[in-house]
């Protein structure tokens, strides 16, 4: 099971819907190459944030991975037919590390995460994902991202703006089986409390990109 990537979102920033507005200007956008891990290779890439021209700051925290996997030589159990059966698709969705995990129907399954908490408020998040499987490929979609708990945590959800995608390809060569992992994540902030309002969105960006 390849891991996505995690970022950290700086305290006291309230989620936005990533709709596209009039007046918005995008700084530059960076890429840290060189990042090796089990042989493979990868490309880890940080995208700098959006403002608006009104008031409120916002910020695009995004995160992306690429990387080859060589595998072990199974002809006679290829990896197509171990990500249908359900031990395969519990490992691809990594469910051990997972509070509950529900089938919806139609590939989609619920996966509720372990209570998270800051200062006085806990969250729950849920995840609604789809996993399509072909005999050359699998993709994990994140369909919806809650959070359960309190009505000021559930609020956010109104503004809350998240993706994820985890796109895994194989192929057969001379040198054996190799899998391409392509993981992106992105979540989109709006900066409203004081004094947080007041910073730089660098001071956002940063960590939140970490």
């Amino acid at each position: 099971m390849v891991e996505a990537p995690s970022f950290a979102s700086p305290p006291m920033a309230k989620p936005l819907s990533a709709r596209s507005r009039p007046g918005w200007s995008t700084h530059a956008t960076f890429a840290l190459k060189g990042f090796s891990s089990r042989g493979g290779f990868g490309i880890i890439s940080m995208h700098r944030v959006e403002m608006s021209e009104s008031a409120a700051k916002t910020a695009n925290l995004s995160a992306s991975r690429k990387q080859v996997i060589q595998l072990p030589n199974y002809e006679q159990y290829p990896i197509s037919q171990f990500l249908s059966h359900p031990s395969g698709i519990q490992a691809i969705l990594n469910t051990r590390a997972l509070q509950s995990f529900q089938f919806l129907g139609a590939n989609t399954y619920r996966c509720t995460l372990p209570k998270i908490q800051f200062l006085n408020f806990e969250a729950t998040p849920v995840m609604d994902l789809r996993m399509t499987l072909t005999d050359t490929d699998c993709k994990v979609e994140m369909l919806s991202c809650k959070f359960k708990g309190s009505k000021i945590v559930e609020r956010q959800n109104n503004h809350f703006s998240a993706f994820m995608t985890n796109h895994m390809r194989w192929d057969t060569n001379d040198s054996g089986n190799t899998v391409e992992v392509d993981v992106k994540l992105g979540v989109t902030l709006e900066i409203f409390t004081q004094p947080f309002a007041l910073l730089p969105l660098s001071a956002v960006e940063v960590p939140g990109n970490a």
